[in-house]
């Protein structure tokens, strides 16, 4: 049995514990995760960002999905690989840098399928993309959002 984590709010943590995951989604329908790996840092990735766009506290699902599974691999930002679910723990413990990385799973997550709900720190993980802690932000118009932190000092900065 392959062993994932999955990130969400807190004030939905009540409605894990009674009906499971639903699967959610526009084009596809379904339930991302990550693989439980031996860094904490890395298995819990996902938290800092997922704080920008979701007020509150997160929690980590902790779910256990059978190995023969189907499901989608790859980064976030790339096509995503069709394997089983052993096969994509394999694939992402194998990478040097698995930052970045996520698990579709294309259906909702049973309750018997929920292992425990736990909290996590909010500070774990990256921001903005992997990597991106040393780098300047761009300061382009189309990468500034007018409201956005500091978005008048790199608006300036654009203009000179």
């Amino acid at each position: 049995m392959a062993e994932f984590v999955h990130v969400t709010t807190a004030a939905v943590a009540r409605r894990v514990r009674r009906s499971g995951i639903a699967a959610r989604g526009h084009a596809r329908r379904g339930v991302y995760c990550m693989p439980v790996l031996p860094s904490f840092t890395f298995t819990y990735q996902w938290v800092r960002e997922l704080r920008r766009w979701h007020p509150g506290v997160l929690v980590a699902v902790h779910l256990r999905l059978p190995d023969d599974e189907p499901v989608t691999v790859g980064h976030y930002n790339a096509e995503p690989r069709q394997l089983t679910a052993a096969q994509a723990v394999a694939a992402i413990r194998g990478l040097d840098d698995p930052r970045g990385w996520e698990v579709f799973v294309p259906r909702s997550i049973t309750v018997a399928e929920v292992r425990r709900i736990r909290d996590v720190p909010q500070g774990v993980g990256w921001r903005y993309l992997p990597g991106a802690h040393g780098r300047r932000p761009c300061p382009c118009p189309a990468c500034v959002t007018p409201g956005q932190f500091k978005s008048a000092r790199l608006s300036r900065r654009y203009d000179l």
